[in-house]
């Protein structure tokens, strides 16, 4: 969607009805879901991260346990925290597509039907 789709019929959104917009509940709501998701995920992956280097660095022993074959304990890992990244990314796209989505099409129908505008004091055509 392009800035020009937005707003009242042939204008373009001014500070002031993003200002209006940023302040609705819609957009509150919308914000707060997001930072839900985003917070706990960001959290569980810097201290997921964070155990795999310190185990690297200070567990020598336990990372280098053969678990079969040549694959040992910090290959094995090593590899999650690929299986990890992609895991989040995929969980985020699904609530993005069943939450956020929605939430954000509540907003850009607010542009379109000049709500922020009369909020920003805007005069509607």
């Amino acid at each position: 969607m392009s800035t020009t789709e937005i707003g009242s019929p042939g204008t373009t959104p001014d500070s002031a009805e993003f200002l209006a917009a940023q302040a609705s509940p819609e957009f509150a709501r919308l914000r707060r879901t997001l930072y839900r998701f985003i917070f706990p995920m960001t959290a569980f992956f810097l201290i997921w991260y964070a155990t795999y280097v310190l185990l690297g660095a200070f567990a020598h022993d336990f990372m280098g346990t053969k678990v079969w074959g040549n694959l040992n304990v910090g290959l094995l890992l090593g590899l999650l925290q690929f299986v990890t990244t992609f895991g989040i990314t995929g969980l985020y796209v699904r609530f993005a597509d069943r939450t956020l989505d929605p939430q954000a099409e509540i907003v850009r129908e607010h542009f379109a039907d000049g709500t922020y505008a009369a909020a920003a004091g805007k005069v509607q055509r």
